[in-house]
């Protein structure tokens, strides 16, 4: 990973439960097309990834997870006017994985500075985008997000599994 991708995560690091970065096992990212086929691609590279760890048994709960956080990402990403990007280079949707010796975290990348709103009512959890963010916090240990630091603009957002 480059520098840039380490400096995007610190401010991850900080908003997470107390742990020390170094202890960062592995850690894995792609780059999601802004289409929402990105989905399953995100799935994929979610089973294959949990394969190398030998954590094939939390694949449901975390494929469900990413698959939340990414469809929300896209949202956010897919043009909604024709205005050309600052960084036509840069996808602008990205998954990162990394696993600490007791814990896994998901994060996903996109260029929307608006926080994720998890719906009030019990009739809105029905609404699709609001169900969303209560699938997050039923099937992990815990989830946040905070805006890029510098020049990278959108945010981040990230859900915590535990490993038994």
């Amino acid at each position: 990973m480059g520098t840039n991708g380490s400096t995007m995560l610190e401010p991850l690091r900080q908003g997470l439960p107390p742990i020390d970065p170094s202890a960062v096992s592995s850690s894995v990212s792609c780059a999601l097309p802004a289409r929402y086929e990105a989905v399953r691609g995100a799935r994929q590279f979610t089973r294959a990834t949990l394969g190398q760890w030998e954590l094939d048994h939390r694949f449901d709960d975390v494929a469900l997870v990413v698959s939340e956080l990414v469809t929300n990402a896209l949202r956010h990403a897919l043009p909604s006017d024709t205005a050309p990007r600052e960084n036509a280079k840069e996808p602008p949707v990205r998954l990162h994985l990394m696993r600490w010796t007791g814990r896994l975290v998901c994060a996903v990348r996109d260029p929307s500075h608006d926080g994720p709103m998890a719906r009030e009512s019990e009739e809105d959890f029905s609404a699709e985008s609001g169900r969303g963010l209560f699938l997050v916090d039923s099937f992990s240990d815990g989830w946040g997000w905070h805006p890029l630091a510098g020049s990278l603009r959108g945010k981040v957002v990230w859900a915590l599994f535990r490993l038994g």
